[in-house]
């Protein structure tokens, strides 16, 4: 296919996201577009959404290689939202709206679970909004049930207790997830406000035993559903084909959400809409390579980024042999290899330590009241290009929780600093 490529619509950590037109019909579609050589989790994106037809799913439209100002692509077309996401309509919705858009994701979400996919990243930012009704979007942490995976992903507050703790991320995840979503229609924020960073926020949902708020004006219709949703054990929360006969989703007559004051481009050139397509074709080419993201995390501390949408977590770095020294104060281990990124977001709780990066490394474990503090020492490191012009080692810098009774260290975010001497 011929097209065109418009302004950019989003960016994250291994893709954007670009408005697009055939040349031939004039349709326009997102393209989300990563580099050729870099393109393992947008292909299996691609892998999962080609394989999907559900009104209540975002359309796939195709994908292609593109070979632009010197730098191969991998791009796929999808149904264009120009009405943005649930998320960006601030919330406070009437509850026969919520209702109504509830319904829907669970449409979605039935689809999905019955062909036995796992969204794993279900939340308001992640819904569009059209003039048909809402459609589930963003499908890179999605994944089959059946897929043994030691990753786990997903958006903290949103995350269900057994996701914080890392053990596992089935149906009843989604289901919780969907829980949060609904809170954040009613209330415009997402769960969890005021718990400090992400990985406070992420402790707290794995341990603390602690359900969302739900606000004292949710009807007992809606109190009911959140309920069903929101149960800490995941056997016990409803499956999305028993919420869907639910009567704060069945009994809600079919709404249509009133889209937002904007005009729909009929072209990625309309002027006023876009920028020039020369600046377009700019920010095409300025899509980090894994040096500058690298660079990017370089501080003395980590910052945290002040709206949550914005992080997604990636853990499953299990700890392999370690040893208990110096009255606990102290683990020790080797031979750790850190996974790669599942990412769509511009900042994200671990770090890009893809493979060819980090190696692996000997970590020293700090513990003083569960709160944990992993240094890595001695790096071996394998780049394709210097990462400084002087460094050949780098300091990895875990901050997480260790559950004693368990004896599991569970990862939260890191930073990634320069490694200079110890």
């Amino acid at each position: 296919m011929d097209w065109t490529r418009g302004h950019t619509l989003g960016r994250g950590s291994t893709a954007a996201v670009y408005i697009g037109e055939s040349h031939r019909s004039g349709e326009v579609f997102a393209v989300k577009s990563a580099e050729l050589h870099r393109s393992e989790f947008l292909k299996r994106e691609e892998r999962i959404l080609s394989t999907l037809k559900c009104p209540q799913i975002v359309a796939y439209r195709g994908c292609d290689n593109t070979f632009e100002n010197g730098v191969q692509w991998f791009n796929m077309f999808m149904e264009y939202a120009p009405h943005g996401t649930l998320a960006e309509r601030g919330g406070g919705m009437e509850e026969a709206v919520v209702g109504s858009c509830t319904r829907q994701i669970l449409q979605g979400l039935n689809y999905l679970h019955s062909n036995g996919i796992v969204h794993c990243d279900v939340k308001g930012q992640n819904v569009l909004v059209t003039e048909q009704g809402v459609k589930i979007a963003d499908f890179g942490c999605a994944r089959r049930v059946e897929e043994s995976s030691s990753v786990i992903a997903g958006t903290p507050r949103f995350m269900a207790p057994e996701v914080a703790r890392g053990e596992q991320q089935g149906f009843p995840a989604d289901v919780w997830a969907l829980g949060c979503t609904v809170l954040e229609m009613i209330t415009g924020t997402p769960p969890w406000q005021g718990g400090g960073d992400p990985a406070a926020v992420v402790y707290r949902i794995g341990f603390s035993g602690e359900s969302p708020e739900i606000p004292g004006y949710v009807s007992e219709q809606g109190r009911d559903f959140l309920g069903k949703c929101l149960k800490r054990e995941p056997g016990e929360r409803w499956s999305v084909e028993e919420l869907l006969g639910h009567g704060f989703v069945k009994e809600c007559t079919e709404l249509k959400l009133l889209v937002l004051d904007s005009d729909t481009p009929t072209g990625v050139l309309e002027r006023g809409f876009w920028d020039s397509l020369e600046t377009a074709q700019h920010e095409a080419l300025d899509c980090p390579s894994p040096r500058d993201r690298i660079r990017r995390l370089f501080s003395d501390e980590p910052v945290w980024a002040s709206n949550d949408d914005e992080w997604v977590t990636v853990r499953g770095n299990e700890i392999h042999d370690i040893h208990l020294e110096a009255e606990g104060l102290f683990f020790h281990q080797t031979n750790t290899t850190f996974c790669n990124v599942v990412s769509d977001e511009d900042n994200v709780l671990v770090t890009f330590c893809d493979p060819e990066i980090v190696e692996s490394t000997a970590a020293e474990l700090s513990i003083s009241d569960n709160d944990c503090y992993l240094r890595g020492r001695n790096c071996d490191c394998r780049t394709r290009e210097s990462l400084l012009s002087a460094c050949v080692c780098l300091v990895i810098v875990f901050h997480g929780k260790f559950d004693s009774n368990k004896m599991r260290f569970f990862i939260m975010p890191c930073i990634l600093l320069p490694f200079h001497s110890l």
